[in-house]
């Protein structure tokens, strides 16, 4: 017998089968919760959900979100250059749904399977795009109390004369 050759029986391909479709189908979940998450992020913005599987196109509507230049879409295929604008993008991205920056580099850059999930799911509210200053708001202001009308000055009064002793 040659033991050099070796030898593939059909159970071994069952185990290496069975093995792969068990770890794509469990990728596959992963991906399909991040599309959810993204999209919910995208409408909370005010955004068209689907925009977030849209290769390329999904980086131009976080932009918008964030409110920085379109033409940022260029330095995301700068290599280097991506990696800085990414971090910019995350920090700009945690301030307009009201997060700090500690919550932009822990959540989203550093533990993004946290930290998404926590923007879609959690008590997250978009506030404007943070690179304007925050100066935008996405809600409407809710008060219904009509304006009040500037008042007419009012005239001048005499002076009162000093009492009689």
């Amino acid at each position: 017998m040659d033991y050099a050759t070796p030898v593939t029986t059909s159970a071994n391909t069952a185990v290496s089968a069975s093995t792969f479709l068990i770890i794509s189908m469990f990728w596959l979940a992963i991906v399909i919760f991040f599309v959810v998450c993204m999209w919910r992020i995208f409408t909370k913005a005010g955004k068209p959900g689907w925009a977030s599987i849209v290769p390329v196109y999904n980086y131009i509507v976080m932009l918008e979100i964030v409110g920085r230049p379109i033409w940022w879409i260029i330095l995301f295929f700068i290599p280097l250059v991506n990696i800085v604008i990414s971090i910019i993008v995350f920090l700009d991205f945690a301030a307009s749904y009201g997060k700090s920056t500690l919550f932009g580099v822990l959540g989203l850059i550093f533990f993004p399977y946290i930290g998404i999930p926590m923007l879609a799911f959690g008590s997250a509210k978009y506030v404007g795009p943070a690179a304007l200053g925050g100066l935008v708001s996405a809600t409407p202001p809710t008060s219904t109390a009509p304006p009040v009308a500037p008042s007419a000055p009012s005239a001048p009064t005499a002076p009162t004369p000093p009492p009689a002793v």
